[in-house]
């Protein structure tokens, strides 16, 4: 399971060090699969949990308009990835452009999956969830 949050930098161009924790959630393949987001983040999944994801997409024929755009919202948006020896990874220069991401940006845990964050959005995101905590409370 992905736990923590981490503030870290890009060691290079495009290039991130994931955290120990979430290397070996990934177990020794060092494979993985990520997604743009839908808020400005990319998220983060190990092969088990990327496949139960895809499946469910598959699961809807492609003959039918609803298989057909869910395949359509999901897969353009997504790559693969391999950690290197020292637990880096490249992310997309699509990706990139896309997220205007800055030196640094968080890596957090979410359960089955892990997402990266712009500092700036995961702060305003702090403040929101903080916010919607209050009015439930």
């Amino acid at each position: 399971m992905f736990l923590g949050s981490f503030k870290t930098y890009f060691s290079g161009k495009n290039r991130l060090v994931l955290p120990r924790r979430f290397r070996r959630e990934l177990g020794n393949e060092g494979e993985f699969y990520i997604l743009l987001g839908g808020n400005g983040e990319i998220w983060g999944f190990d092969p088990g949990n990327w496949s139960k994801m895809a499946e469910g997409i598959l699961r809807f024929p492609l003959s039918g308009e609803e298989g057909r755009l869910k395949r359509l919202r999901l897969f353009p948006k997504a790559e693969e990835c391999i950690l290197d020896s020292q637990g880096r990874f490249i992310l997309p220069q699509e990706f990139m452009e896309k997220l205007k991401f800055k030196e640094q940006v968080y890596i957090i845990g979410a359960g089955d999956h892990f997402e990266v964050w712009d500092i700036n959005l995961w702060e305003k995101q702090q403040e929101s969830l903080k916010k919607e905590d209050e009015r439930i409370s």
